[in-house]
């Protein structure tokens, strides 16, 4: 497994370039199966898990052209015997194969997808829903295998699951009538993945919303659609900003993406500014504690949880950080206070964190993408040197890490 040695304390400045959002991109490479015209994406993330994605793809046939942020794909025909069931093991992205597959060819065979360590994500809300529209689901060996004849629109509830949300939304735009989706969903990548679907042809109301109303139309077509720059990597970089020793550029940021994110910023005592979807960003010493829970859209996302608890070792006082989604997103704490951090876990979901105190370098280890993040971060302002194991984890979804940290000053180097 690959290792990061990061030599902390260094002045970090300069400009970030924000690529299209992971979270939007792998959803809309599922919903390129829902149509055999060519279909054209840019700002795709230079990342592992859309490369496995397009792995996916290519494996079923789907024809796939990609340079640099720029992916071309056609799916004129798809054979299901050739899904690499290896690879669907290693991605949590491929449970969005479920609803594009089912109403593309009427069949889906998938094992447990894999992904992060994060805690126990059943697969319940995905099957549920799609039982609804009208498939059967069996169990076969350690696979789920999904039929249909043809899928009729209903009412559905995947209880603000994103990915159950985004496979129903998939299943739906196909079906026969219409689909109401209650308890969707709402995050900018659920609103992403809509709105290239309505250039395909699909008619989905209330995006944003929490009900979304889909009328099943016969045929979806090829487009052409700009992927939304990833929100979490602008809370990333805004985090490490705020710790660092300099001045740090963000662009492009959506601020509409990140209400409660810079709500959490301005109360702590970031120092930053946004202007022109640039957002700028400066070492602040005055930073206040504070409580945060991580909620579903609008609320602030599970997935910047992690970052903000660096944040909170440099806070004057004591802060709580509460995630009741996933019992295993707190994994990065007991890493954090080998570095120094003075932080107790009270559950499985809430960890106290005192501040304010240094951190010093030490060899760690990346459980999961969010809090590889979260490493890097403290490794890049901890005094002496820091190496951090398992990175793999974290180039699933921060593209060109080491080259975008070298242009920022930082010394770091992949072992």
């Amino acid at each position: 497994m690959g290792k990061i040695l990061i030599e902390g304390g260094q002045v970090l400045q300069g400009q970030i370039t924000v690529p299209g959002a992971k979270n939007a991109a792998t959803p809309i490479l599922a919903a390129s199966l829902l149509t055999t015209d060519a279909i054209e994406l840019r700002r795709v993330p230079e990342i592992s898990d859309v490369a496995k994605m397009l792995e996916l793809l290519k494996g079923l046939g789907v024809k796939v052209e990609q340079q640099g942020e720029v992916v071309r794909i056609e799916a004129t025909s798809v054979n299901l015997q050739k899904l690499d069931k290896q690879l669907v093991k290693s991605m949590r992205s491929s449970v969005l194969m479920f609803g594009p597959l089912l109403a593309r060819c009427g069949e889906v065979e998938l094992p447990e997808p894999g992904g992060c360590i994060i805690g126990n994500r059943p697969l319940n809300d995905h099957l549920q829903g799609l039982t609804q529209l009208g498939a059967t689901v069996t169990l076969k060996h350690d696979s789920y295998h999904l039929t249909a004849k043809g899928l009729v629109g209903a009412e559905v509830l995947p209880l603000f699951s994103v990915t159950a949300t985004e496979n129903l939304i998939m299943a739906a735009v196909l079906a026969q009538g219409t689909t109401t989706i209650k308890l969707a969903a709402a995050e900018p990548h659920v609103q992403d993945l809509c709105h290239f679907l309505i250039k395909m042809g699909a008619k989905i109301n209330g995006l944003g919303s929490h009900n979304l109303i889909i009328e099943g139309v016969k045929k979806l077509h090829g487009a052409k659609h700009e992927i939304i720059p990833d929100m979490v990597e602008v809370g990333t970089w805004a985090v490490l900003g705020a710790v660092g020793r300099g001045r740090i550029e963000i662009r492009p940021v959506l601020p509409e993406h990140l209400d409660l994110v810079l709500y959490k910023l301005r109360e702590i005592g970031v120092d930053f500014d946004i202007k022109d979807n640039v957002m700028v960003v400066r070492a602040s010493r005055q930073l206040k504690p504070f409580r945060l829970q991580a909620l579903p859209y609008p609320g602030f996302p599970t997935d910047l949880q992690a970052p903000f608890s660096v944040l909170a070792t440099q806070a004057s006082g004591t802060s709580l950080i509460h995630d009741p989604m996933y019992e295993g997103r707190l994994n990065h704490i007991a890493e954090l206070t080998k570095m120094g951090a003075n932080a107790l876990i009270a559950d499985p979901h809430r960890v106290i964190i005192n501040g304010p105190t240094p951190l010093y370098g030490r060899e760690i280890s990346s459980f999961d993408l969010r809090a590889g993040a979260t490493l890097i971060i403290a490794g890049l302002i901890a005094e002496g040197e820091t190496l951090i194991n398992d990175v793999e984890t974290i180039d699933r979804g921060y593209e060109k890490l080491d080259s975008r940290l070298l242009a920022l000053g930082a010394r770091v180097k992949r072992l």
